[in-house]
């Protein structure tokens, strides 16, 4: 047993392919790019700089709705009028990525990937910045219509964001393929040496991809990411659930106490990674078919905006 033990990777050694929990790094994985531990890997899955940014947003707007920005701020002169100038602005701008994309002459102002940055923090800043101009509260006619349609367009690109990052190698990376998520998920089929102090966990997990698969292809397409939010979890929770109880039927053989927590922490991992990749091989056609419904609407909506926005902009300076 403590033959076995010794090649079974642990979180103070290098860590398997299959220790590559989060869907991205298994790409990465694919791609042949080097490995991350599985406690960087955790750390950057809990603390990203998306995430800070969408906690720091929700303090501000907390912070925004709380204070009575009204005795201060004030949409017809001062620092309000600066606001919803700015705010306009970065609206405006956000056209420059999707004409980046389109247009190779303009390759000399940035790549995709840093217009793609900016386009998102324009997202974010642009109604923030509107939001403080109007006090938080409604006015006239047509500047209540400007500021719904800002906020839809500001909600839809948030679904946007979320499909995009699906079906794609990160958030500015190229676009997927189901043949690479599903030659992923094949060779994380055949590390089970990974785990072969657990020699019956594999054939398990197996058992339950087959099941997610088969329990998913009932579903109507576009409702498999949710069937599968609630399938996976479950699973996990079946298999995890397996190794505690094989690791506490070996406990008595092993000669380092500390040892079958970590050999559990392996397993888990492996758990995580199979289940992951399963889980982006069956949503994949359900995010490539949101993503292409999502593009065909963003487009009009953000037109909306831009009619709408023009005409408050006019009524205020005409009226």
């Amino acid at each position: 047993m403590h033959a076995r033990t010794r090649s079974v990777p642990v979180r103070d050694s290098a860590p398997p392919p299959a220790a590559q929990s989060a869907p991205h790094h298994g790409l990465r994985a694919v791609k042949g790019r080097p490995s991350e531990t599985p406690s960087a890997s955790k750390r950057r899955r809990w603390l990203t700089p998306s995430r800070v940014s969408y906690l720091v947003t929700a303090a501000v707007l907390t912070w925004g709705l709380r204070f009575p920005t009204a005795q201060y701020i004030t949409p017809q002169s001062g620092l309000g009028y600066a606001l919803g100038i700015l705010g306009g602005s970065a609206m405006l701008l956000l056209m420059i990525y999707p004409a980046r994309k389109r247009l190779p002459q303009l390759r000399v102002i940035g790549s995709n990937k840093l217009w793609f940055q900016i386009h998102m923090v324009l997202g974010v800043l642009g109604p923030v910045l509107i939001l403080f101009h109007s006090n938080f509260s409604l006015g006239a006619t047509n500047s209540n219509v400007a500021l719904i349609c800002m906020l839809v367009v500001a909600g839809s690109g948030l679904f946007g964001r979320y499909f995009y990052a699906n079906i794609h190698h990160g958030l500015h990376g190229r676009k997927a393929t189901l043949a690479e998520l599903k030659d992923y998920s094949d060779r994380l089929r055949h590390v089970s040496s990974e785990v072969m102090f657990l020699p019956d966990l594999a054939e398990k997990i197996g058992r339950e991809e087959d099941r997610l698969v088969a329990d998913c292809s009932r579903v109507p397409l576009l409702l498999r990411p949710a069937a599968s939010a609630v399938l996976v979890p479950l699973a996990r929770r079946r298999l995890n659930s397996e190794v505690r109880l094989a690791m506490h039927a070996t406990t008595v053989a092993l000669a380092q106490p500390a040892q079958p927590k970590r050999l559990s922490a392996a397993a888990a991992e492996y758990v995580d990674a199979r289940l992951t990749a399963a889980r982006r091989v069956v949503e994949f056609a359900a995010f490539e078919r949101l993503f292409s419904m999502w593009h065909a609407l963003h487009m009009p909506l953000f037109l909306m905006l831009l009619i709408a926005g023009t005409v408050h902009v006019v009524a205020v300076h005409v009226y």
